[in-house]
């Protein structure tokens, strides 16, 4: 494991400015309160981390109503950002590892990864040799790792900006924190949302719905080379992907062996020419 001075590391310690979280009201919080801000949402406090509010979710939603990229993004002032999420365990440094491999020949690239309170996944990166350890950050996000994806997303635009600057990034890539089928990414933070589930949960998780699954540009469904031992049968988890993403894309994969990748970055790249008027190397 490489040692801890090889990431660096951003806490999210409500010293940061906040994207929906708020530290200037009056309310004194403790680790389990609750309450109405003056701007109608509610907000609370709980490990630790500074008051905050989540944006309500009352269905899966539809990929062809899923919101859609920036359309006056300055990709100068911050490069084509791919945000990857998913549940815990499911493959996401793995996919991580893998695009930078494939990716960085041919384009500059810089990644910020996030755990609740590890820098585990930026360690894994550095040990592999994902990319130089100085394009990679470490993003501690306490206990709400959807908070840094979607309300709060402060604390990953600060490295993300800097890191474009410093090098010249033609493509970065933030990782989430595992979560629920719920968590999905802001476009205010990611261009381009890839939502990876595997098998080993069961073929019944691509109908259990929920942003992540529904609204992601991209869904993969990693370690499939696991189905028979788990039982999971992929003709059924490719209908419901198809019924649950309105036809959206998805790809069949099984990263750690580098099966699906290529399609995986063939859409990554397809997206970036689309979004920045660049043609892929």
């Amino acid at each position: 494991m490489a040692s801890n001075d090889h990431v660096h590391e951003i806490r999210n310690d409500g010293t940061h400015p906040h994207h929906h979280h708020h530290n200037d009201h009056d309310h004194v919080y403790n680790e389990s309160s609750s309450w109405v801000g003056a701007d109608g949402r509610v907000y609370h406090s709980h490990d630790g981390l500074a008051p905050h509010s989540h944006e309500p979710v009352y269905s899966p939603g539809y990929f062809t109503r899923r919101a859609l990229p920036l359309s006056n993004r300055d990709f100068n002032e911050r490069a084509f950002t791919i945000g990857i999420g998913g549940p815990v365990g499911t493959g996401k440094t793995a996919l991580m590892l893998a695009l930078c491999r494939l990716l960085r020949d041919k384009y500059s690239l810089a990644a910020v990864t996030n755990d609740i309170f590890t820098k585990e996944d930026g360690e894994f990166l550095v040990k592999n040799g994902a990319l130089p350890e100085e394009r990679i950050r470490a993003v501690e996000t306490g206990g709400c790792p959807h908070a840094a994806i979607r309300e709060d997303i402060s604390i990953n635009l600060g490295p993300l900006e800097e890191l474009s600057n410093l090098y010249k990034a033609d493509i970065l890539l933030c990782e989430s924190g595992g979560d629920n089928l719920a968590a999905n990414f802001s476009r205010e933070l990611a261009d381009y949302i890839i939502y990876i589930i595997d098998v080993s949960g069961g073929d019944k998780i691509p109908r259990k719905g929920g942003p992540g699954i529904t609204q992601a540009d991209l869904l993969v469904i990693n370690k499939t080379d696991l189905a028979q031992a788990v039982g999971a049968d992929l003709a059924v988890m490719e209908r419901d992907a198809l019924r649950m993403r309105d036809g959206g894309p998805f790809v069949f994969a099984q990263v750690k062996h580098q099966v699906g990748v290529e399609d995986i970055v063939n859409h990554v790249l397809q997206a970036w020419e689309v979004a920045t008027g660049k043609k892929r190397h």
